[in-house]
């Protein structure tokens, strides 16, 4: 029974991740944040849909941070300085088929607070 209900589970996030990616694509100036969590650690890269490259990543395992709220904001931080760094202030979310709370938006606030433009 557990199986079956992580399989649906897995379908409609799957289910949502197509519905939002149907409507947002990133460019070279305004690249697209692709972030994932899992049961323990985070990640997010900037990636320009149109040439297929990723731009920026940051690794919420190799910075030593778990996928928790104050963890979400510290990763978003390092990934707004490395946004800077490339001149990058404006982007568009992609939250990857999860709801946007918790953890998901806890990191898309640590990068407003970073003066990231979502």
């Amino acid at each position: 029974m557990r199986a079956n209900i992580l399989k649906r589970k897995l379908a409609l996030r799957v289910k949502r991740k197509k519905r939002v990616r149907a409507d947002i694509s990133g460019t070279e100036q305004r690249p697209r944040i692709s972030f994932f969590k899992s049961n323990r650690f985070l990640y997010a890269q900037a990636i320009d849909d149109i040439s297929g490259v990723t731009l920026a990543s940051v690794d919420g395992k190799k910075l030593g941070f778990n996928a928790s709220k104050a963890s979400a904001t510290e990763v978003a931080k390092v990934f707004a300085e490395t946004l800077k760094a490339k001149n990058l202030t404006q982007v568009v979310y992609d939250r990857n088929g999860y709801l946007y709370h918790g953890v998901v938006a806890a990191f898309a606030d640590g990068l407003r607070a970073n003066g990231i433009v979502l």
